[in-house]
């Protein structure tokens, strides 16, 4: 178990100021993130009111220290800080569990550009650029944490500006999953009354594809925010219940594709694409309201206690959602026994009603 942490935690190694993935970006962050021993101690050096200059070891990274002594303990935020108070840099181990050297000089290639004016950054800058691996600079002066890697440079923000926007944007996640469920309650009465509605499904689409679209837009700030984000992470889970399975219903109903040519389409519109239902639309293979004659009801059924294979009887023998809704009990009992059809009948009266 130890060993495959510490394969995860270790940073990738690359060359020759190659430019980051995303995926290492995240993982960058996740290293920083509160609740880890290293936001600790970044955290601890801010409000001592000291600068710091970290590296994180690979086997370029030799090549450019300079000077300084070597520690080789175990790493802790304290003894960090404690580091820290010296001018020079602190070299850590690749897994992050040692601390290497401390009041080493960088020497990166002077060549290399920067828009740094400080020379502490600088040599971050130019470190991360030269030798492929995370160095993270804190400025004294301004307070500020900041990470550089590869060709990527990024300012830590607070933990408590990033719960602020956090919070706005739940907010508006929650307000586009009440308009969901709106449309949804909609179509739901639309498809019963079998008053079919192309622009009805599309509307329920578009939300939960904008809701999904916002829940993206957050994976950088809930990696952030690290173990403040798992109140958040509850809530974001609680509002995305049984959304995308609904998506999913609605679009095989509709669509005169199949699921997954509609979902790429999909995927590729952009969040003011999707506000516009044309896009929608066109996503399904529709180019008009017309021509919708019958659905096979699929999502309505799955929300009664029928079983799949049930569903599927009904739905080879009726064809139609609404020629399953308006036959007879008896022919229900045919194909589903009598307990099941009578407690499909009571099902049906109480979608009805809401």
């Amino acid at each position: 178990m130890d060993q495959k942490k510490e394969m995860q935690t270790t940073i990738i190694e690359i060359k020759n100021n190659q430019q980051a993935t995303k995926e290492e970006f995240l993982s960058i962050l996740r290293l920083v993130a509160p609740g880890t021993n290293l936001r600790a101690a970044l955290n601890g050096i801010v409000e001592a009111k000291k600068g710091g200059l970290m590296i994180v070891e690979n086997e370029i990274v030799h090549q450019v220290l300079d000077g300084g002594f070597k520690v080789n303990c175990r790493f802790t935020p304290q003894r960090l800080i404690e580091l820290a108070k010296m001018d020079g840099a602190i070299v850590l181990s690749n897994d992050m569990k040692r601390i290497t050297y401390a009041n080493v000089t960088l020497a990166p290639d002077s060549r290399i550009p920067t828009k740094e004016t400080g020379t502490r950054h600088k040599a971050a800058e130019r470190t991360a650029k030269m030798t492929g691996t995370l160095a993270i600079a804190v400025s004294e002066r301004k307070n500020e944490i900041s990470l550089y890697y590869k060709d990527i440079k990024y300012h830590v923000r607070s933990t408590a500006e990033i719960l602020r926007r956090a919070t706005e944007t739940l907010q508006i996640l929650e307000k586009q999953r009440e308009l969901f469920d709106i449309n949804l309650t909609k179509l739901n009465q639309m498809e019963l009354n079998n008053d079919l509605s192309l622009r009805q499904a599309c509307k329920v689409i578009q939300r939960g594809k904008a809701m999904e679209k916002i829940l993206e837009s957050q994976e950088k700030t809930l990696i952030e925010l690290g173990n403040e984000a798992i109140p958040l992470k509850l809530r974001i889970k609680e509002l995305m219940k049984d959304v995308e399975r609904e998506i999913d219903f609605v679009i095989k109903e509709y669509t005169k594709l199949n699921l997954k040519k509609s979902e790429n389409i999909l995927e590729s519109l952009s969040y003011e694409e999707l506000l516009d239902t044309e896009n929608i639309m066109i996503a399904l293979a529709h180019k008009e309201e017309a021509g919708l004659d019958s659905i096979k009801g699929w999502r309505l059924l799955s929300k009664t206690s029928l079983e799949e294979k049930d569903i599927a009887n009904l739905v080879s023998k009726f064809q139609s959602l609404n020629n399953i809704i308006n036959a007879e009990l008896h022919e229900h009992k045919q194909i589903l026994g009598d307990e099941k059809a009578g407690t499909f009948a009571k099902e049906l009266q109480r979608f009805r009603n809401l």
